[in-house]
Protein backbone atom coordinates (compact mmCIF):
# COMPACT_ATOMS: atom_id res chain seq x y z
CA UNK A 1 0.00 0.00 0.00
CA UNK A 2 1.48 3.04 -1.15
CA UNK A 3 1.18 7.09 0.78
CA UNK A 4 -1.52 8.11 -0.72
CA UNK A 5 -3.63 4.52 -0.50
CA UNK A 6 -2.93 4.34 3.26
CA UNK A 7 -3.87 8.39 3.45
CA UNK A 8 -7.27 7.41 1.94
CA UNK A 9 -7.92 4.56 4.04
CA UNK A 10 -7.35 6.31 7.40
CA UNK A 11 -9.41 9.41 6.02
CA UNK A 12 -12.52 6.70 5.24
CA UNK A 13 -12.29 5.66 8.19
CA UNK A 14 -12.27 8.63 10.03
CA UNK A 15 -14.94 9.59 8.07
CA UNK A 16 -17.12 6.32 8.90
CA UNK A 17 -16.27 6.70 12.93
CA UNK A 18 -17.66 10.51 12.67
CA UNK A 19 -20.52 9.86 10.24
CA UNK A 20 -24.02 11.32 12.58
CA UNK A 21 -25.39 8.03 10.86
CA UNK A 22 -24.89 4.34 12.02
CA UNK A 23 -22.45 2.41 9.46
CA UNK A 24 -22.73 -0.82 9.84
CA UNK A 25 -20.79 -3.59 7.34
CA UNK A 26 -21.84 -7.05 7.32
CA UNK A 27 -19.53 -9.71 5.05
CA UNK A 28 -21.27 -12.59 3.20
CA UNK A 29 -22.49 -14.30 5.87
CA UNK A 30 -24.15 -11.38 7.69
CA UNK A 31 -21.13 -11.33 10.34
CA UNK A 32 -20.81 -7.75 11.47
CA UNK A 33 -17.05 -6.43 10.57
CA UNK A 34 -17.51 -2.57 11.00
CA UNK A 35 -19.56 -0.53 13.74
CA UNK A 36 -19.18 2.96 13.72
CA UNK A 37 -19.30 5.50 17.20
CA UNK A 38 -23.30 6.73 15.70
CA UNK A 39 -23.96 2.34 15.58
CA UNK A 40 -22.95 2.53 19.10
CA UNK A 41 -25.13 5.31 20.19
CA UNK A 42 -28.39 3.95 18.61
CA UNK A 43 -28.01 0.12 19.69
CA UNK A 44 -26.06 0.22 22.46
CA UNK A 45 -23.66 -1.95 21.81
CA UNK A 46 -20.18 -1.09 21.85
CA UNK A 47 -17.93 -2.33 18.93
CA UNK A 48 -16.35 -5.19 20.77
CA UNK A 49 -19.75 -6.53 21.58
CA UNK A 50 -20.55 -5.83 17.88
CA UNK A 51 -18.94 -7.25 15.71
CA UNK A 52 -18.01 -10.68 15.03
CA UNK A 53 -21.83 -11.01 16.13
CA UNK A 54 -24.75 -11.58 13.20
CA UNK A 55 -26.89 -8.69 12.90
CA UNK A 56 -29.56 -10.31 14.58
CA UNK A 57 -28.51 -8.61 17.52
CA UNK A 58 -30.22 -5.52 16.18
CA UNK A 59 -33.18 -6.96 14.19
CA UNK A 60 -36.34 -7.67 15.98
CA UNK A 61 -36.98 -11.60 16.40
CA UNK A 62 -40.26 -11.18 14.38
CA UNK A 63 -38.30 -9.54 11.20
CA UNK A 64 -35.38 -11.76 11.26
CA UNK A 65 -36.56 -14.61 8.62
CA UNK A 66 -37.47 -12.02 6.33
CA UNK A 67 -34.50 -9.88 6.78
CA UNK A 68 -32.00 -12.85 6.50
CA UNK A 69 -34.26 -14.14 3.22
CA UNK A 70 -33.48 -10.42 1.57
CA UNK A 71 -30.13 -10.56 2.80
CA UNK A 72 -29.29 -13.99 1.23
CA UNK A 73 -31.31 -13.08 -2.06
CA UNK A 74 -29.19 -9.52 -2.27
CA UNK A 75 -26.08 -11.95 -1.64
CA UNK A 76 -26.65 -14.79 -4.28
CA UNK A 77 -28.29 -12.26 -7.21
CA UNK A 78 -25.67 -9.36 -6.52
CA UNK A 79 -28.60 -6.97 -6.48
CA UNK A 80 -30.73 -5.02 -4.01
CA UNK A 81 -34.60 -4.98 -3.74
CA UNK A 82 -34.76 -0.64 -3.27
CA UNK A 83 -31.74 -0.26 -4.79
CA UNK A 84 -30.12 1.59 -2.19
CA UNK A 85 -33.38 3.63 -1.42
CA UNK A 86 -33.69 4.13 2.30
CA UNK A 87 -36.74 2.29 4.07
CA UNK A 88 -38.38 2.68 7.57
CA UNK A 89 -37.67 -0.45 9.16
CA UNK A 90 -37.12 -1.94 13.21
CA UNK A 91 -34.26 -2.10 15.42
CA UNK A 92 -33.70 -3.59 18.68
CA UNK A 93 -31.84 -1.41 21.21
CA UNK A 94 -29.61 -3.60 23.21
CA UNK A 95 -32.30 -3.24 26.02
CA UNK A 96 -34.79 -4.79 24.16
CA UNK A 97 -36.14 -1.62 23.23
CA UNK A 98 -37.90 -1.17 19.81
CA UNK A 99 -36.24 1.26 17.13
CA UNK A 100 -37.74 3.22 14.20
CA UNK A 101 -34.97 3.55 11.95
CA UNK A 102 -34.85 4.43 7.96
CA UNK A 103 -32.07 2.83 6.57
CA UNK A 104 -30.14 2.18 2.67
CA UNK A 105 -28.23 -0.68 1.95
CA UNK A 106 -25.56 -0.97 -0.53
CA UNK A 107 -23.89 -4.35 -1.58
CA UNK A 108 -19.89 -3.84 -1.03
CA UNK A 109 -17.82 -5.72 -3.75
CA UNK A 110 -13.65 -6.29 -3.65
CA UNK A 111 -11.24 -4.83 -6.42
CA UNK A 112 -11.81 -7.61 -9.13
CA UNK A 113 -15.60 -7.09 -8.42
CA UNK A 114 -16.27 -9.82 -5.97
CA UNK A 115 -19.33 -8.96 -3.93
CA UNK A 116 -17.57 -9.41 0.01
CA UNK A 117 -21.13 -8.16 1.95
CA UNK A 118 -23.31 -5.46 2.35
CA UNK A 119 -23.00 -2.13 3.90
CA UNK A 120 -26.23 -0.52 5.64
CA UNK A 121 -26.19 3.49 6.49
CA UNK A 122 -29.30 4.08 9.54
CA UNK A 123 -30.74 6.96 11.29
CA UNK A 124 -32.94 6.70 14.57
CA UNK A 125 -36.15 8.07 13.84
CA UNK A 126 -38.05 6.79 16.48
CA UNK A 127 -39.27 10.02 17.87
CA UNK A 128 -40.30 11.47 14.78
CA UNK A 129 -42.59 8.20 13.64
CA UNK A 130 -44.03 8.35 17.03
CA UNK A 131 -44.65 12.01 17.07
CA UNK A 132 -46.22 11.56 13.38
CA UNK A 133 -48.65 8.56 15.04
CA UNK A 134 -49.90 10.34 17.57
CA UNK A 135 -50.99 13.27 15.79
CA UNK A 136 -52.83 10.61 13.12
CA UNK A 137 -54.64 9.05 16.47
CA UNK A 138 -58.20 9.50 17.44
CA UNK A 139 -58.17 12.40 20.28
CA UNK A 140 -59.84 10.92 23.44
CA UNK A 141 -59.81 14.30 24.93
CA UNK A 142 -63.24 16.15 24.96
CA UNK A 143 -65.05 12.89 25.47
CA UNK A 144 -68.83 13.28 26.61
CA UNK A 145 -69.94 12.90 30.29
Amino acid sequence: MNAQTSAASTLGEAIIEHMAEAVIYANREGTIERWNAAAVQMFDFSAAEAIGQRMDLMIPEHLRVAHWRGFDAAMNSGALRLNGRATLTRGLHKSGRKLYIEMSFALVRDAAGALVGSVAVARDVTERVEREKAARAPSSAGGSS
